[in-house]
């Protein structure tokens, strides 16, 4: 059991713990990563699914329930512990990977994306805040870029390797024995080497400082505060949810273009990769970024890219323009991604702070639900085409909201140039007191 005194903040101070959370992070990607070049060919070809909003029904239940769970993870973490969080949602994947090979019916595939939904909801959300709580205050988005990175790089590894798989041997059942291997290794890291972090949440708390008269907020509080009442968190919350209603559409819609336009299936899971393979190497300049020159911009920025890229993939017929549209989305939600989670660190105080970022990510997960049922709906009615781009118009619109209602989150003093340590951001030098 770890003691309090012997509890660090940062990255240097936490670096074995923090590195094994990165990998442990990678496996929680890949789960989803092996579904993102096949399951929509496997539903026109082994479901024999015609309608866009059909095909994507699998998407708006994952997301529905990653996203309630989401709600629940930051709650469930404080309650019962990270690491008892991250345990349980590795066991909640188990089935997923045989549930997909073996499915006799599409009901089958909606209950294993059900499964998959909690499963990430629980591991992804549990990840995040046991970074943030090894990180401290300082360098806090450099640790978002490195969780999304390993998350986001892994889902483009996986998503080229069941593209392969598949490609040469079948939709199914090989791809996913990647699938049995992630489980596997994932929750034999989490039950025999992940360390809890509650401890060093406490630690950080005493640095913050009291929290205001009124006490703790209720998780009614946070609930409106993140989502509509604070100008920049219910900001961050709308680009979250965007973000994955557009990343939402790109998972269900982009394979069914790139099959109408002649694209065989072994370019397909390149396309599939070089999106979030992107999106997660750039990641790590990105988070890093953000503490330097700030949050507000890269966000609003991030956006407009992601909107330039998706309309790139729409007017490209070959593969070079798509790969071009796919890497700007790719670079776009990278510059969102993690930055929008630093914020969230920033403005929320560290004694509900976890809670808050269930919060945004109930919404912003809610996004793939919300981006399948419009993508699908729309391609149904007016093509795939016009769906593709009512998306890229409202991603622009949410880097608009940005712009106008945002204030920038991180502090002066945080600034890298123009630093002067606060006394709850000089991270080394208060805890080497208190230890």
């Amino acid at each position: 059991m770890t003691r309090t005194r012997d509890v660090r903040l940062g990255l240097r101070e936490n670096l074995a713990q923090f590195s094994l959370l990165v990998v442990v992070n990678a496996f929680v990607g890949a789960m989803v990563g092996m579904e993102r070049t096949i399951l929509p060919s496997i539903a026109e070809a082994d479901f024999h699914l015609a309608a866009r909003t059909a095909v994507l029904s699998f998407i708006v239940v994952f997301g529905v329930t990653k996203a309630l769970t989401n709600y629940l993870a930051g709650r469930l973490s404080d309650r019962f512990g990270r690491k008892q969080v991250l345990v349980a949602g590795w066991l909640v994947a188990a089935p997923v990977p045989f549930l997909l090979m073996w499915a006799p019916t599409w009901s089958w595939v909606l209950f294993a994306n059900a499964l998959l939904g909690v499963s990430q909801g629980l591991t992804w959300s549990t990840t995040v805040i046991m970074k943030i709580d090894l990180a401290g205050p300082q360098k806090r988005g450099l640790a978002m870029g490195l969780n999304e990175f390993a998350g986001y790089f892994a889902v483009a590894g996986s998503a080229l390797a069941t593209g392969w798989i598949a490609s040469r041997v079948g939709l199914r059942p090989e791809p996913f024995y990647l699938g049995v291997a992630f489980v596997a290794l994932g929750l034999v890291l989490s039950v025999l080497v992940v360390r809890e972090t509650k401890h060093h949440v406490g630690l950080e708390s005493q640095l913050a400082g009291e929290l205001p008269r009124e006490g703790l907020p209720s998780q009614r509080d946070v609930f409106w505060r993140t989502t509509l009442l604070d100008r920049n968190l219910s900001s961050v919350t709308q680009a979250g949810l965007v973000n994955n209603l557009n990343d939402g559409m790109a998972w269900g819609l982009f394979p069914l273009f790139f099959v109408a336009a002649r694209m065989r299936l072994e370019q397909i899971g390149w396309l599939a990769a070089i999106y979030p393979a992107t999106w997660g190497v750039a990641q790590l300049f990105t988070g890093a970024l953000s503490d330097r020159i700030g949050r507000k911009w890269l966000i609003a920025a991030g956006m407009w890219v992601q909107a330039f890229g998706i309309g790139a993939v729409v007017l490209s017929t070959r593969f070079a323009g798509f790969a071009v549209g796919a890497a700007l989305l790719g670079i776009g939600t990278a510059m969102v991604y993690p930055t929008l989670l630093a914020a969230i660190g920033d403005v929320a105080h560290p004694a509900w702070r976890a809670s808050s970022v269930g919060v945004y990510r109930l919404w912003r997960d809610l996004g793939y639900a919300i981006g399948a049922l419009l993508a699908g709906i729309t391609a149904d009615a007016l093509g795939l085409s016009a769906a593709m781009w009512i998306v890229a118009a409202l991603t622009f619109a949410s880097g608009v909201v940005v712009a106008v209602r945002m204030r920038e989150t991180l502090p002066p003093s945080r600034h890298a140039k123009t630093a002067g340590p606060r006394r709850d951001a000089s991270t080394d030098e208060a805890v080497g007191a208190r230890t």
